[in-house]
């Protein structure tokens, strides 16, 4: 049980704080392609609608699987809690809120990339939505 603690600990919080940079960086990329997008260089929407929402979906996929990937951090935590006081045989306060402690922290984590994330990816909807919008402006469409 101690490799489902490291895993809890390890595995399911490092991946979390992994998706938060890659969420993060990919915002930065995104916002600093939007600032220097040239409009007038395409001929369609369909073609610019493209190249604006590239890479989008990596930050949408955090904001929705982050909450999940921490329950599965709580479940396991959890798991491990039960099993510690079961291979006991008597209930030790301190392990059993050591083992709670772990299981909230993953899920708080977990919450925490994922609220984030979607904010980030619904800002740069917004100015996505706003150049677009420009372009059919400039283009009479």
């Amino acid at each position: 049980m101690e490799s489902l603690k490291s895993l809890v600990d390890y595995g399911v919080i490092g991946l979390l704080i992994l998706l938060s940079f890659v969420s993060i960086g990919v915002a930065l990329e995104r916002y600093m392609y939007l600032r220097r997008v040239e409009l007038k260089a395409y001929k369609s929407r369909q073609e610019l609608e493209i190249d604006l929402t590239r890479g989008l979906f990596v930050i949408a996929s955090v904001a929705s699987n982050a909450p999940y990937i921490g329950l599965l951090g709580t479940v396991l935590g959890i798991m491990l809690t039960f099993y510690t006081i079961g291979q006991e045989g008597l209930v030790d306060t301190k392990k059993v809120m050591v083992g709670l402690a772990l299981a909230l922290k993953a899920t708080a984590l977990g919450l925490l990339v994922a609220i984030p994330s979607s904010v980030l990816y619904n800002h740069l909807l917004r100015k996505i939505k706003g150049k677009l919008f420009l372009w059919e402006i400039e283009n009479g469409r």
